[in-house]
This record gives C-alpha cells, structure tokens and sequence, in this order.
C-alpha cells in the first residue's frame, strides 16, 4: 500500500479525534520540555557546586609530604638484626618540606605537550595579631599572572585589585570571613607572626571569597617574594607546584610518571576529589531518572488515547480492511499517529525547554555565599536535547505499536456482521 495513502488516513484519523490527539501531544510537549529543562537546571547547578572546588584545585600537585622515618636507630644495630623490631610511636624526619631543583622540574612540565600550565605555590602557617588576640591562618604565595590564567583567581575576588599583590610589596587579600573576624578594611595594615616567630607587616589590598565558609576563614593570598621574605627564605623556595592538564583524565597516570620521575609525592584531581565526582553523578542520575519517567509516563496517555480510537473507530478499521488493506497497512497507519504525536510534541516541547532554561537562567539568585554567581546557572548541552528527542519517538513509538498490533489482528467480517 502506498505510504502517502496511509498518512493520509492517519491525518484524517487524528482530524476526527482531534482533542484527544491534543491531549497526547500536549503530554509529550510537557514531558519533552520538564526533561530539557530538569537536566539543564541540576547539570548548571552540578558545574557550579563543583566548580567551588574543582576551578580552584589543580589537577596535579607535586609537594613533600611528612613521613615517618623508614629507619629507626635500632635498625642501624647489627646485634638486632636477627631480632623482630616492634617499634611504637615512630615520629616523622626533620625531612625538607621545600622541593628541591624546582626550577627544573616546572620546565620539564611546561615542555610537556599534556601540560596546560604551571603555577608554583608556598603556604606558610601564620598567626594574625589582632590586639592581644591570635588568629590562626594560611597565607599562600602565588605567582599571580599564573593562578590568574590556570585557576580564574580574580573571579574570586570579590574587592579590590588582584594585581595589587604583584605591583604592591607585602601586600596581601584576606579571606573575606577572616577580614571580618579582624575588621580589616582594604588600605589597613595588619600584622602576621610566621611559625618560625617572624613579624611581618602586611598592607591589605582586597577581600578572596570561594563561597566555602571554613576556606574564607582561614586563607589569604600574597606574592611568592613576599612570602619567601616572611619565612627568611631564598628566592628558590617553594612548597607546591600546580599542573594543570589539558585533559584532567590524565591526572592519575601523569601524577604516578611523574612521581617516579622527580620522587616527590603527587596529588591528581580524580584521588582528592572523588567524593565530588561522585555526587555529580548522582545527582545526573537522578535528573536522568525524572527525566525519562515523565517521558514513559506521557507514552501511557498516548497508548490510552490510541487504544480507545481503535474501539470506537473499529468500523473504520473494519471497512479498510474489507476494502483490500492488510493487516501491515492497519498497523503502519496507527503507528504512524502515535509518531506523529511524538514528532510534533517532541519538536515543540525541544523549543519549550530551550525556552524555559533561558527563563530559569535569568531567575536572579544573589547570595553572599556565592557572590559571583547572580543568576540560577543553565547548561544547554546539546546532548540533553539529543536524548530527549530520542526517547520521544522510543515511547511514543512503542505506545503505538501495541494499539496497532491489537488494530490489525481485527476480524472485519465481526465487526460489520456486529454492526
């Protein structure tokens, strides 16, 4: 049987009954635009919440980390060597936390094509004199132009100049919720102890805020040299150095060669943060799972509204049948109502979630824990619309193809000798 004849039918069937064909693709539309929207809204919101930590975290950081010795003085007695040595309480070396020939292991990085950039890192433990009171922080020397470039660090801060740590001389930018604690304002001077009883005194030339209460509490940032100069320390000092990757699934293995290259302890992204890869992706799941319930859900009003056509039009379906249509024809006619519901329902209900995710991402949302975020974020990954067009015509296809099995199996002689 011709195809443009069976459409034809098709479109006069879904004329007759056309409010409940309405109704059908007015479930796909809603279904089709939730699903966009959903996996939009929660995937923005995921990039954001991770974003907090994974746009401030290198991808590999390379530093000395505190070990206990691997040799106790007994060991060095040869009347004990036949001896088993249970030995309680070993207590870490005086081992350097510094890393040593830096300057080439930061070139060795930059020549690897992997390598997106390097930006060296020394924190120092320091005590913030505050009147008669001590106040317990971190100040990370930074080489600003690098941590600008690799981690987005002026989007973090929130007042003043970042560049003012490299053109100003023991300048520092305190932690928002620090500045609070001590009250400081940008041009005022503060004083800071190093853990070695070094007094240094810094002026303040802006406020750092990630949107994580215990961080902001705590850090603050300077130059590198000015650091250097609150420990006594040369210019060559420096406790970490941050890599960041072209593609951070490379993380673990680069972080392992390297490792063993330099003999230095290496951090990758995926080992310090799987907690967080973990939450993204259940809560993806989750989008996932609402998503793809509303869309079987609208296939089931779609099955109804097909199944009751086929009993009230079963003298229809009986006259194509006696007139020379098989059995095929009768199924193909069916399914392709139900295609058609989830073709134009799917199309429009793709253009109302496009819709509704520019609606949400203009929804102002202005929190102090989070000041560079001003609106809901919205991820308009084309995969999601891919997705949802797919399993719109999946569940409107599957919808009608069992009213169209049960269509094509009628008995036109029953039918007219009932009528």
């Amino acid at each position: 049987m011709k195809l443009n004849l069976i459409f034809h039918i098709a479109r006069s069937l879904m004329i007759a009954r056309f409010k409940q064909t309405a109704i059908a693709a007015t479930g796909v539309v809603f279904s089709i635009t939730m699903f966009v929207a959903l996996l939009g809204f929660m995937n923005g919101l995921n990039k954001l919440l991770d974003g907090l930590i994974l746009n401030r975290t290198p991808h590999i950081r390379f530093y000395n980390d505190i070990k206990p010795s691997p040799n106790q003085p007994i060991e060095s007695d040869e009347r004990f060597d036949a001896y088993y040595h249970i030995i309680r309480s070993i207590k870490p070396t005086a081992s350097r936390q510094h890393l040593y020939n830096n300057e080439a292991i930061i070139r060795t990085l930059n020549e690897d094509p992997r390598v997106l950039g390097v930006a060296p890192k020394l924190s120092a433990q320091v005590f913030f004199n505050v009147g008669t009171i001590d106040i317990t922080g971190v100040i990370d020397g930074i080489d600003v132009e690098a941590e600008t470039r690799l981690f987005a660090f002026e989007d973090y801060v929130t007042e003043g100049n970042y560049l003012d740590l490299k053109n100003t001389s023991n300048s520092i930018i305190l932690g928002k919720g620090l500045a609070d604690k001590m009250m400081a304002a940008i041009g005022d001077v503060i004083q800071a102890t190093t853990s070695q009883g070094n007094r240094v005194q810094l002026k303040v030339v802006g406020y750092f805020q990630s949107g994580l209460g215990d961080l902001d509490n705590v850090q603050s940032f300077a130059s590198i040299s000015t650091v250097q100069k609150m420990l006594g320390e040369t210019n060559s000092f420096i406790t970490d150095i941050q890599v960041k990757l072209n593609d951070f699934n490379l993380a673990p293995s680069m972080a392992e060669e390297y490792r063993d290259i330099f003999r230095i302890d290496a951090d990758d992204i995926q080992t310090v943060n799987a907690q967080f890869e973990t939450g993204t992706q259940v809560r993806s799941l989750i989008s996932y799972a609402v998503g793809i319930t509303l869309l079987v859900v609208s296939g089931f009003g779609i099955y109804n509204i097909l199944n009751m056509m086929i009993y009230e039009k079963m003298d229809t379906i009986a006259i194509l049948k006696a007139i020379g249509f098989s059995g095929t024809d009768v199924n193909r006619i069916f399914i392709a109502i139900a295609l058609t519901i989830g073709i134009i329902g799917g199309a429009i209900g793709l253009v109302f979630g496009f819709l509704a995710g520019l609606g949400i991402e203009r929804i102002p949302f202005e929190t102090e824990a989070l000041p560079t975020v001003k609106t809901y974020p919205v991820d308009f990954n084309p995969r999601y619309y891919v997705i949802g067009g797919i399993f719109s015509l999946i569940t409107t296809y599957f919808a009608g193809y069992f009213p169209a099995r049960k269509a094509s199996g009628v008995d036109p002689v029953e039918i007219i000798r009932g009528k």
